[in-house]
């Protein structure tokens, strides 16, 4: 048994730091409508305020293209923003902003032809900086005459994404930073208060060497955004060297990784940002495309740790993705599959996404809990809540570790007056449709009738449990659960 006691005089700041953005695949997939569908509804029920997604700049966008002739010659470049707008125009209308992410490389202004990902990205350098340079300013400039410059102070422009990797960037630290350069005093010039950073990079790469390149040639640094995934802690444990480099020298296995290494990983990278605003603009559970605890409540509770674990120390956790609507390798076929996303391909929540419901319904005002016991695999996070008190405990602990079912008992006399007891259960048996989907057989394509019954079966249900100053809970491994106090 592990004994929580809330402590209810015990009251601190609770930002929901989570919520600033969400991730999402490359640009063009936010034409579609049933991206548009699922995104509005992780606005709605999760609380997201931006979207950030790559390929902004790909040539399926169209922003920047050749002019030719008759005979095929090039002639010059046409400028068009005008997928950029729907999609920008659907954001504004739902009430959510873009998190935008420069890249990748138009091919009219690659200096290469060296592409990622199922739709080709560009992650070549500019063959000629300047141009890279005047098509954002024109994107800038476009977009402020569009919405406002008042509204777009209120964005994000982030130069590429993760140039440490030679796979999304062919060019060397140095071009990168040149990239930045152009991009960023770009941005500048159409209005000093647009925001702009990066470096955007893959296992928290690269931000004392940006901080210091900016300061040094005096170029405009607004935040700093890179990313990190647990399944990179062997990497990061061997700071220093390059990725190419450790791949080689372990065979191309990540292997394990730390119980609580993200919040190792977030707390060096806040110390190297300094005063500057810390913005994680990816970050899952792990790294891997198909990683079948992306469908689990194996999610659901390292989420919860991690949430718990980095409060006061980012800015900004943009969860990689909203959705399995996710193009990167091409749709992966199954109806779960693994898939980075919080909904599935048919907009069936997971575990992780009805998590994220549960800390929306949080307060701004974390309260004190404390345990009787150390170094065990539950623990319990609090808030206050419009009507009363959240506790949300969580039974995590890393794959291949010990971890098994936990009785918990909550002290919750320090809550005055009457309140009444609900809770909410993520775990095999609940809010958990990839479960009930593998009952069924795992079938590859869903019937309207299997989405249904998918729908219901990831729903969180409240359950009424007795009134008690010190109730009484089992939380499978891996499970979640939250108990709302209302005080009456």
């Amino acid at each position: 048994m592990t004994d929580f006691t809330l402590n209810t005089d015990v009251r601190t700041d609770f930002p929901h730091y989570w919520e600033l953005c969400t991730g999402s695949c490359h640009a063009y997939t936010a034409l579609r409508e049933d991206y548009r569908k699922q995104l509005k509804r992780a606005h709605d029920e999760l609380g997201f305020k931006y979207v950030r997604f790559h390929g902004l700049l790909d040539d399926d966008m169209c922003i920047c293209v050749a002019d030719r002739d008759a005979a095929g010659k090039q002639t010059g470049i046409i400028y068009n923003f005008v997928n950029m707008d729907s999609i920008f125009d659907f954001l504004l209308s739902i009430g959510m902003k873009p998190f935008i992410e420069l890249g990748f490389m138009p091919t009219v202004l690659a200096g290469g032809t060296t592409t990622c990902f199922h739709y080709k990205g560009n992650v070549t350098p500019p063959a000629d900086y300047g141009e890279w340079g005047k098509l954002v300013g024109l994107l800038a400039e476009h977009a402020a005459e569009r919405y406002g410059y008042d509204e777009v102070r209120t964005w994000y422009f982030e130069v590429w994404n993760e140039p440490n990797l030679s796979y999304f960037f062919t060019g060397t630290q140095d071009e990168y930073f040149k990239l930045y350069d152009y991009a960023a005093r770009a941005v500048k010039s159409v209005d000093s208060r647009f925001r702009v950073g990066g470096p955007a990079t893959s296992c928290n790469s690269w931000i004392p060497d940006m901080i210091r390149h900016c300061r040094e040639e005096n170029v405009p640094l607004d935040f700093i955004s890179t990313h990190h995934y647990p399944t990179d802690d062997p990497l990061w444990r061997n700071g220093g060297i390059s990725v190419e480099e450790f791949f080689k020298k372990i065979g191309g296995t990540l292997g394990s990784y730390e119980r609580g290494v993200l919040r190792k990983m977030t707390e060096k990278a806040r110390e190297e940002a300094g005063n500057l605003p810390l913005i994680y603009t990816e970050w899952n559970t792990s790294a891997m495309t198909r990683d079948s605890k992306h469908d689990e409540s194996y999610a659901s509770a390292m989420i919860a740790k991690t949430l718990a674990d980095n409060d006061g120390l980012v800015q900004g956790y943009s969860y990689w993705t909203f959705t399995d609507i996710f193009e990167e390798g091409s749709q992966i076929p199954g109806a779960f599959h693994g898939g980075f996303g919080l909904q599935s391909y048919a907009g069936i929540a997971k575990p992780a996404y009805r998590l994220f419901q549960l800390f929306h319904g949080l307060g701004t005002k974390r309260i004190g809990v404390s345990s009787d016991r150390s170094g065990g695999t539950v623990e319990a996070l609090a808030a206050e809540t419009e009507s009363g008190y959240r506790i949300i405990i969580y039974n995590h602990n890393i794959p291949d570790a010990p971890i098994g079912t936990e009785n918990v008992r909550i002290d919750i006399s320090s809550v005055p007056g009457k309140k009444s007891l609900t809770l909410y259960r993520i775990d095999d048996a609940h809010a958990n449709a990839a479960a009930v989907w593998k009952q069924a057989g795992s079938p590859e394509y869903l019937k309207p009738a299997d989405v249904e019954k998918l729908h219901k079966a990831s729903e969180l249900v409240p359950e009424k449990i007795g009134l008690s100053d010190f109730p009484e809970i089992q939380i499978p491994a891996y499970g979640v659960a939250a108990l709302d106090i209302v005080c009456r």
